[in-house]
């Protein structure tokens, strides 16, 4: 059934984290690069599909780590075609994608202690804005819907900040509820569509690195 929020039947997105990359594999830093999903990831879409239950509509970052993970997911419960969104694309992380940690230290010691991004790595302000501006877009568009939203763990992390409620990291196939009405937004449960994670990104890695 789906929830009500101040007599509202509201919309329901279902915001879930790609499989794993190749990328998240090698721990490197991806942003808005694009690897595709590895073996692990594909099979982790596949066990995800599992546990998606009715949803009307299946939404995309363009991304082909989220493309392929949504592709798999849509076509195992019989919903499409995907709506790919572009503002539900990773943060941007500038001259660091591609770079794993270790290689990010020795180019930039220290940095990673104390917060500091380089000038192209985009801010959060920035990410937050063109994330909510697409989730608000959708629900003015399918309202009352449910929506399965295949993106990034840095987008789900700035929604969660938004509201406060950041609970560490969002490991692959995981991720957020979401509720919106015509007036108000909730923020759910943390998702996971699948068992303890295996070889994924590593724990307590910000996901908006890997």
């Amino acid at each position: 059934m789906v929830p009500l929020l101040y007599g509202h039947v509201v919309t329901t997105f279902f915001l879930v984290r790609h499989g794993q990359s190749t990328w998240n594999a090698e721990r490197r830093w991806q942003g808005q690069a694009n690897p595709p999903l590895s073996e692990l990831g594909r099979s982790q879409a596949f066990e995800a599909a599992r546990s998606i239950g009715q949803v009307d509509l299946v939404i995309a970052s363009p991304q082909l780590r989220a493309m392929e993970t949504a592709m798999i997911i849509a076509d195992s419960i019989g919903v499409g075609p995907i709506i790919a969104v572009d503002d539900l694309r990773e943060r941007n992380a500038g001259s660091w994608s591609g770079l794993t940690v270790e290689e990010i230290e020795a180019q930039y010691p220290g940095w990673l202690a104390a917060g500091r991004r380089p000038d192209d790595f985009e801010p959060g302000d920035a990410l937050e804005k063109r994330v909510l501006q697409a989730l608000h877009q959708l629900a003015n568009e399918y309202a009352d819907a449910t929506m399965l939203v295949v993106t990034h763990g840095g987008v789900i992390h700035s929604i969660e900040e938004t509201f406060g409620q950041v609970e560490g990291r969002v490991p692959n196939v995981g991720g957020r509820i979401v509720h919106a009405d015509k007036t108000s937004w909730s923020l759910g449960d943390r998702l996971r569509l699948i068992g303890e994670p295996t070889g994924g990104s590593p724990e307590g890695a910000n996901d908006e690195r890997l």
